[in-house]
């Protein structure tokens, strides 16, 4: 492997880790937005109660990205470590390096990811 590349795959490698740690540090800050909405009609009114369901599912789907996120993040790295970063899982051709500076995790090529929609 030439270092130009060594070092590309440190920079993404440095780059996935900060992104990593920022998710886990989201997800930690947002749990309580999680909790189940209290239901007492005496503290709150209808259209807040309503309100506040509706922003406990938006930050529900928030962390279910993150964590989808975070999965991937985890996959691209292992795939660093085994030497396979860069392959398309599905064909093992190269993945265009435009496309992996878009998004390093992105697991196949155009092409697959075109037939796997």
């Amino acid at each position: 492997m030439s270092t130009s590349i060594d070092m590309e795959l440190k920079q993404i490698k440095t780059r996935l880790i900060a992104r990593r740690e920022e998710l886990n540090d989201l997800v930690s800050v947002s749990e309580e937005s999680r909790d189940p909405v209290e239901l007492d009609q005496t503290r709150v009114g209808r259209l807040s109660r309503m309100d506040a369901l509706q922003n406990q599912a938006m930050s529900l789907e928030t962390g279910r990205r993150r964590q989808a996120e975070l999965e991937r993040i985890e996959a691209t790295l292992k795939r660093i470590d085994k030497g396979d970063f860069g392959y398309c899982l599905n064909c093992g051709e190269d993945i265009a390096p435009k496309r992996l500076q878009l998004d390093p995790t992105l697991p196949m090529c155009i092409d697959c990811a075109s037939y796997a929609s």
